[in-house]
């Protein structure tokens, strides 16, 4: 009897450790390798009230699931088997309040959460623009195999898995491949939004720190994915108009309709490379390429 009722002690204080271990070494483990949890220290303003609800969420969950595991611990040493204190009361079962509490509690929290979601849902639509005083930046993205286009309609420029952007500067992305889908992902700077043969999805962001972020792919998209990284600088904007006309100096690659064929052959960790855009309908015929032709 005694050796159970120690067993039980044992596995209530070894549990309640770890409990306390868990608690206190994640916001270490965070902290200590933030640069590598993008999505829990944003550089931008989606990216920041994206992390905000996912927080928010997980906090009221917590507020269900903590006094479950505390009311566990306390259940099983009260009504333990063998030296139990605690009253057998079998009218507690048409306990009114109790009914209110462990029903009426989770059904607010999840109403909260639901409403809390749809709120954020709308007002993070990747498709609404930012609202800003200053004038938003058109970048057009396509996926390759295994590599990233970036055209810049109105500086006619183009990079291969480069793009710097100014700070504070509503980026507006239209994005769409000519490859099997993927999906482009910033994770600095707000969510992944997929990109697709013959469509052409829309991503608003902003970046409101000024540094070097990793892009990436976020779906499997063959042998080279592990490669198709990409490199996303936020500047100043005179660092950026600085860029632009470097860029343009150093582009010696007319990008037509032609040179386009050449990129879409699959390769693996392309480097940066620029061209100069000399067809302006380029992306909108990539992503009317495989549409059928209508009949007259």
């Amino acid at each position: 009897m005694r050796r159970g009722k120690n067993a039980l002690a044992f596995m209530l204080i070894f549990s309640a450790f770890i409990l306390f271990l868990f608690l206190l070494m994640q916001p270490l483990t965070i902290l200590r390798f933030k640069e590598n949890i993008s999505i829990l220290f944003p550089a931008g303003w989606i990216g920041l009230e994206e992390r905000n609800l996912l927080l928010i969420i997980q906090v009221i969950m917590l507020l269900v699931i903590i006094p479950v595991y505390i009311l566990t611990f306390i259940f099983s040493w009260r009504y333990r088997a063998n030296g139990g204190k605690a009253k057998y009361d079998p009218d507690l079962v048409d306990n009114r309040l109790a009914e209110y509490i462990w029903w009426g509690l989770p059904l607010v929290f999840t109403l909260l959460i639901a409403v809390l979601t749809w709120i954020k849902t709308y007002e993070l639509d990747p498709y609404k623009p930012l609202e800003s005083d200053k004038k938003p930046l058109t970048i057009q993205v396509v996926a390759l195999q295994w590599k990233w286009l970036f055209i810049y309609p109105e500086e006619q420029l183009a990079t291969i898995n480069f793009i710097q952007i100014p700070k504070d500067v509503p980026i507006r992305f239209e994005i769409t491949a000519d490859a099997p889908m993927n999906s482009f992902w910033i994770p600095h700077l707000g969510g992944q939004i997929y990109a697709m043969p013959a469509m052409k999805t829309l991503l608003h962001l902003i970046a409101n720190e000024t540094g070097d972020f990793r892009g990436s792919s976020a779906n499997i998209s063959g042998e080279g994915f592990s490669g198709m990284n990409f490199t996303v600088r936020a500047s100043s904007q005179e660092e950026y108009d600085d860029w632009i006309n470097h860029a343009k100096e150093i582009a010696t690659v007319d990008l037509d309709r032609q040179q386009f064929e050449n990129l879409v052959k699959p390769t693996k960790n392309d480097p940066i490379s620029y061209f100069k855009l000399t067809d302006n309908q380029l992306f909108n015929q990539i992503v009317m390429k495989y549409m059928h032709p209508r009949n007259e």
